[in-house]
């Protein structure tokens, strides 16, 4: 007798898209659906406390992945931490929902199709969306040092307008900082000082400018993908959801995908209709070269029999990386030691105080030339000096913007070291490969460096912190970048999406070369985003869900 588990859909991946998949196509109570996660159970405390995402890190909530040696980053292994329960990324990102611009989509458009062009796919992020600021700018002034009275003035430069940018009744709640700290509030007029365009609504076709950041939470906790919408519908009976299972391979009956091979499962989960990666972008191409699907070369290296070429798996690999200024601050007014016991019990009482915080509180959009037509810079505002992914506590008060290069030249690949996923993959994301990323960052530092100059921060930095060296000329300044620079989390493009032979995936984001499969995640994206990846990613699982209902009814 056969030990198989059979259902229409197998989703490998409880991550942003995984979440959101699993919950939109078990609403057919027709069709039998598994979701598979390699992760636990998202119960950690941490998860909930939003500043307490970096405890997350190195945990077994994380991949905990490593770079190969960065040849223009001073030869450094750079850390990368992945999201590892159900939520995934979620789980443990800083919250921040950050569409980007007009012209990323559009450039999506350009490489897949019509479809994924803002105009057509800016519906998709207002399905997911439920804003909870209500109307006029988000947030006040707040000058209430981390209490969590966030009234005041009103010029904070809110991130969420009158909401005509956002949805209001999907399954993500978003909202405005709920408290703001002083020295953010100083930021943002700061950039105000600096010409900067003050933005009532973040998520706008344009958002160039600065805004307070609007943040995946609910009630002054974390609201990640599992929370909206993969615990309602596991209510479902025809939703099967399995963790801390890791799909081993995809089973391949010729050219079609026919289900996976996965840990602690008798049998195979058999898939009728499709099996749909949802592992991100370094799982998901690790799967698919793990069955043979990929750049024969590559795996033939390693000892995996190619079964279907598609050369372009695990290429074009881009992630925002950033450099990070850290100064001093005179009053004690930041988030080192926002874990106090009393604030603890605010938190835990009421949902307040400064352990809301997702540390990234405020934002800017910056272009470094004038003729640019959009942004080429994000200043990040943490009121907190992050250092080593926030992995060291900080032992002073101090301030950190990150400043992030948003449309990287230089790309990378992910490549098996190899036969099974059960060895990490050879992740080299190229960082400074190309000459003007590393001028483009300079000049992102010296707009950063105008802001901190300004009256509105004066009474909050005191002098550099290490690693940041202080003001120092453009040649020490690119050394240092290239010393000190990291991950800004959002790695993409590995299974690109596109109209040409090429791409990994097709318009409609089924595997070239195969049937019955699909990518659904940030792997697919043809070109990094001017934004942050938690939202795009789930808007493209909801766009993917109405995609893969039409192809059942045809």
């Amino acid at each position: 007798m056969s030990k198989d588990s059979v259902y229409d859909y197998v989703i490998v991946g409880a991550g942003s898209a995984g979440c959101v998949l699993a919950a939109r196509l078990s609403e057919d109570p027709a069709v039998r659906v598994a979701l598979v996660e390699s992760g636990p159970r998202d119960r950690k405390p941490e998860v909930r406390i939003p500043a307490a995402f970096p405890k997350l890190f190195k945990t077994p909530y994380d991949w905990d992945y490593s770079t190969a040696k960065q040849s223009a980053l001073d030869g450094r292994e750079l850390y990368w931490p992945r999201g590892h329960a159900l939520g995934g990324c979620s789980s443990m990102n800083a919250m921040m929902w950050v569409r980007g611009h007009r012209d990323d989509y559009d450039a999506w458009g350009e490489a897949a199709g019509p479809e994924w062009s803002y105009d057509a796919f800016e519906p998709y992020f207002r399905r997911a969306e439920r804003w909870t600021g209500g109307s006029g700018r988000s947030g006040g002034s707040g000058r209430s040092g981390g209490s969590g009275r966030s009234g005041g003035s009103g010029r904070s430069g809110g991130s969420g307008g009158s909401g005509s940018s956002f949805g209001s009744d999907g399954p993500l709640w978003i909202s405005p900082p709920r408290a703001v700290n002083p020295t953010t509030v100083a930021f943002l007029d700061a950039c105000r000082e600096a010409g900067l365009r003050e933005l009532t609504e973040l998520n706008g076709p344009d958002h160039s400018g600065f805004a307070l950041t609007p943040v995946n939470q609910r009630r002054g906790r974390r609201w990640s993908a599992a929370d909206g919408y993969l615990k309602p519908a596991r209510r479902r009976r025809n939703l099967h959801v399995l963790t801390e299972s890791r799909v081993r391979r995809l089973e391949l009956d010729g050219t079609r995908v026919a289900g996976v091979i996965a840990d602690g499962v008798p049998g195979k989960l058999i898939a009728r209709r499709e099996v749909i990666l949802s592992a991100g972008t370094i799982g998901s191409p690790q799967l698919l070269q793990a069955s043979g699907i990929g750049d024969p070369d590559d795996l033939a290296k390693v000892g995996i029999e190619p079964r279907i070429e598609s050369r372009g798996v695990g290429r074009h690999l881009q992630d925002h990386l950033a450099y990070a200024i850290t100064m001093r601050c005179p009053e004690p007014v930041t988030l080192t030691g926002a874990d106090s016991l009393a604030n603890v019990g605010r938190f835990l009482l009421r949902g307040r105080g400064p352990l809301t915080s997702n540390v990234g509180e405020a934002v800017a959009f910056i272009k470094t030339r004038p003729e640019l037509q959009a942004p080429d810079i994000e200043l990040v505002y943490a009121p907190v000096p992050f250092v080593n992914h926030g992995l060291t506590p900080p032992v002073e008060h101090g301030i950190t913007i990150g400043v992030v290069l948003l449309q990287p030249e230089s790309e990378g690949r992910i490549t098996p070291k190899g036969p099974g996923v059960g060895t990490p993959p050879f992740i080299d994301p190229g960082y400074l490969t190309a000459d003007a990323d590393i001028r483009t960052l300079v000049a992102g530092v010296r707009r950063a460096e105008d802001i901190l100059a300004g009256r509105a921060l004066a009474p909050y930095t005191s002098g550099p912190l290490a690693p940041h060296p202080g003001t120092v000329d453009d040649a020490t300044l690119a050394r240092t970048i290239r010393a000190a620079s990291e991950t800004l989390y959002h790695p993409v493009g590995t299974c690109r999406m596109g109209s040409d032979d090429a791409s990994v995936t097709d318009p409609a984001l089924r595997v070239r070369g195969v049937t019955a499969l699909r990518v659904v995640d940030a792997s697919v994206m043809p070109r990094i985003t001017r934004g942050h990846t938690h939202a795009p990613t789930v808007a493209i699982a909801e766009k993917a869900a109405e995609l893969i209902r039409a192809d059942a009814r045809r």
